[in-house]
C-alpha cells in the first residue's frame, strides 16, 4: 500500500474554520468577545492585504479605518467570540473564533441550560450546510463526556495567550521571561 490506511492530510492551521458538514469540537478555554473589523493594508512588498483589527467591546473604532466590501458598501465590525477549541476531525488545538449570531445564540443557549451549562464539559457539533448567503448552521451539544488528559496537558503546555488578538500578535507565540505579566498569572489561579 502505498500511504497508510485511513491517511489525512495534517492540519497546520491554528484556526478552526467551519467546514461543510459536521464541525465537532471542545472548548477548553473562556471565550473572549469584542468587535472585529478589516483592515487594508500594503505589506513589505507592496502588496496589499487585508487583516483583522480586533477590539474590546467598549473601544472606540476609529470610522475611518473602515473598509469597503468589493461593491464599496461599508463594511461594519462585527461581535465576535474567540476561545480555544480542540478540533476532533483535525485532532488539533486551535482557536475557533466566531461572528455569526445564530451560532453564537445557539451556543449562549447550551451554556444558559442548566442540563448543559460550561461547554468544557461536552462536544458541540456544528452542521455547515449552502454557501455564501444561503450559509445554513446547526448547533447542537453532544453528550457530557471527561476529556483525554492527554489534550488537556497539550493545551496547558501550549500556553496560548487569546487576550493577543486584541494586538495583531500571534496567541501561539511563546512569551520570553521579561514578556511575562506575574499579576495576569495571579488573576487567572
Amino acid at each position: 500500500m502505498f500511504l497508510p490506511e485511513n491517511y489525512r492530510e495534517p492540519v497546520t492551521d491554528n484556526y478552526m474554520r467551519f467546514a461543510d458538514g459536521k464541525n465537532v469540537f471542545r472548548v477548553l478555554s473562556e471565550a473572549i468577545v469584542g468587535m472585529e473589523y478589516w483592515k487594508t493594508e500594503t505589506n513589505e512588498n507592496g502588496e496589499e492585504v487585508r487583516k483583522p483589527v480586533r477590539i474590546k467591546v467598549d473601544e472606540r473604532i476609529p470610522t475611518e479605518e473602515l473598509g469597503f466590501d468589493k461593491w464599496g458598501n461599508p463594511e461594519f465590525p462585527k461581535h465576535f467570540w474567540a476561545f480555544v477549541v480542540y478540533n476532533r476531525a483535525a485532532e488539533k488545538i486551535q482557536i475557533l473564533e466566531i461572528t455569526q449570531k445564530k451560532i453564537q445564540r445557539a451556543i449562549k443557549s447550551l451554556v444558559d441550560d442548566e442540563d448543559w451549562g460550561d461547554p468544557k464539559d461536552y462536544d458541540i457539533c456544528v452542521t455547515r450546510s449552502g454557501e455564501k448567503l444561503e450559509t445554513e448552521y446547526i448547533v447542537q451539544g453532544k453528550p457530557k463526556a471527561k476529556l483525554d488528559e492527554s489534550i488537556l496537558e497539550e493545551y496547558k503546555v501550549l500556553n496560548i495567550n487569546l487576550k493577543a488578538l486584541f494586538s495583531g500578535a500571534d496567541p501561539f507565540a511563546k512569551k520570553n521571561d521579561d514578556e511575562i505579566d506575574i499579576e495576569e498569572i495571579a488573576k487567572e489561579l
